[in-house]
């Protein structure tokens, strides 16, 4: 007899089927059976209640979060039960001593950097055995070439020599052959963007002759965002390696109701056989660190090198001069809108919440010195969040058929954006239940099936005989995000019971304490445990 059978739920199953009342039986970890008047040692009461495949969040940034916090009660408290990880082009493996250092430092704005934490691992594979010691969902990984950058050439904004590049290659193949579903960049960080397209196709081969797919963060959200998206679609044309394009917004006043142009572009080159995804986050403002704003000549030599610039006046009237008038490519291109631009995490917090223009004129000073003050107090740490985007272009990129979610949350600072602790109830509650946008039906499946399609997930996506039983039951009238921007680490409402491999995590709204998730490592035929 099954362990578990889940009674009377609206089983909308992740393929934009048309929702049915059923029972749904669990054993061993996987989904047995799908019908009426079954039966089970263990019965949830369902009744009012839809039950779907597990969200995935295609753009994550938990790689130490969910070490460090195994229970992970913002992802799995919304229905989250599968993340992809290494997002950016910046993460922890692989490295060596030195690349660790410098990583660490990068991207505790993103993550912290814990004292005293254990970062015993280097490869791909032992990052991903860490993880399999225990947390609460399961977690796919992306090679990130900005640290294999890193790792091979350094912090320098030049080509590879030619050995440098075979050791990006031979570092990008292992880690896929260790586990990893593909490769991300960050192009508007350093140093992934001092790869040129020639570099990034190299390293694509590898990852599509994997069966892999790349995942970019590419050169420009703002001004010429289009040309970038465009670089991008070229790029998986020339490679041969499928695309998933990250938060793909177009944000910033250069772009407003331009979103028509961007999935046009993406239409075209799907019809020319193009392999194309995307994921959004269903929220207008965007989140990253203070320094990633600055060009990227400043940053290089590393965040040593660019702390001397932020000392010395002459480089300092030259940032400005790139940040201020011309737009600097860290900051896609746009002059640095101080208005917009938002502290969510620092060590002082008395900064926290202020936009760089208020402190600027709470201080009487100019916003640029309040900009440089900032990032030197802070050891470049800063969060921000950066009040850019369009809801005319949120909405109508979602509603694309390569569409999917990815909430691109921040965990560590003082107050992050609530995306990270309200993506996927947002979606339900917000765009499905009051606008319309999708419908029930579709939404679960741009959550759920077309993610694990991506991810060549084996057996998962889907409310299935036979498929891992990973799944949320929520209440489709009550499903929202409570989490805001003056308070965003709210757990959301209307997510009853969320389920791993058949282990309830969530269950009647709270945790259990249960760390059943584990890596989904990528294998020849697809991504399995």
């Amino acid at each position: 007899m099954p362990g578990t059978v889940i009674r009377g739920a609206t089983v909308v199953d992740g393929t934009g089927a048309p929702g049915r009342v059923a029972d749904v039986t669990i054993g061993e970890g996987r989904i047995t059976e799908i019908g009426d008047g079954l039966s089970g040692t263990t019965v949830i009461d369902a009744d009012g209640l839809v039950l779907a495949p597990g969200f995935i969040d295609m753009h994550a940034h938990s790689d130490l979060a969910l070490l460090i916090e195994p229970d992970h009660l913002a992802k799995v408290s919304q229905g989250v039960t599968t993340e992809v990880i290494g997002q950016d082009g910046l993460s922890y493996a692989p490295v060596d001593d030195a690349t660790l250092a410098d990583t660490r430092r990068a991207i505790a704005g993103w993550n912290t950097d814990p004292p005293g934490f254990d970062w015993s691992w280097r490869t791909v594979g032992e990052y991903l055995d860490r993880l399999d010691q225990g947390i609460a969902v399961n977690a796919c990984y992306l090679v990130p070439q900005g640290t294999v950058r890193m790792l091979a050439v350094g912090w320098e904004d030049r080509p590879p020599t030619e050995a440098e590049l075979d050791r990006q290659r031979e570092l990008v193949a292992t880690g896929m052959r260790e586990g990893a579903v593909g490769m991300s960049s960050g192009l508007t960080y350093v140093p992934a963007m001092y790869a040129d397209d020639a570099e990034l196709a190299e390293l694509c081969r590898v990852v599509g002759s994997l069966g892999g797919f790349y995942a970019p963060h590419h050169r420009s959200y703002g001004a010429g965002a289009l040309e970038a998206y465009a670089e991008m679609v070229e790029l998986s044309r020339r490679s041969g390696c499928p695309l998933h394009l990250a938060h793909a917004t177009m944000n910033f006043g250069v772009n407003r109701g331009r979103a028509p142009e961007l999935l046009s572009l993406l239409d075209d080159a799907i019809a020319d056989g193009c392999d194309i995804t995307l994921d959004t986050y269903p929220y207008l403002p965007g989140s990253t660190t203070l320094a990633a704003l600055l060009p990227s000549w400043a940053s290089a030599g590393g965040p040593s090198a660019l702390l001397a610039r932020l000392h010395d006046p002459a480089e300092k009237a030259r940032i400005r001069h790139a940040m201020e008038v011309e737009g600097s490519d860290g900051c896609h291109g746009v002059p640095a809108e101080w208005e917009t631009i938002e502290i969510s995490g620092s060590p002082d917090a008395s900064v926290v919440g202020r936009t760089v223009a208020q402190l600027a004129a709470a201080s009487g000073r100019p916003e640029f010195d309040v900009y440089c003050e900032r990032l030197i107090a802070d050891d470049l740490a800063t969060t921000i969040l950066q009040h850019v985007g369009h809801e005319e272009n949120v909405q109508a990129i979602m509603r694309h058929p390569c569409h999917t979610g990815g909430s691109d949350g921040l965990l560590a600072a003082a107050k992050p954006h609530p995306r990270a602790w309200g993506t996927f109830p947002r979606y339900l509650g917000h765009y499905v239940r009051e606008l319309g946008v999708l419908s029930l039906e579709e939404c679960v499946a741009h959550l759920t099936g077309r993610a694990a399609r991506r991810l060549r997930l084996e057996d998962r996506g889907l409310v299935r005989p036979g498929y891992h039983a990973d799944l949320v039951l929520f209440d489709p009238a009550t499903v929202r995000d409570t989490a805001t921007f003056d308070d965003p680490k709210q757990q959301a409402e209307g997510v009853v019971h969320v389920l791993v491999g058949g282990t309830p995590v969530i269950s009647g709204g709270r945790h259990t304490g249960a760390l059943p998730g584990r890596s989904l490592r990528r294998t020849p035929t697809g991504t399995t445990a």
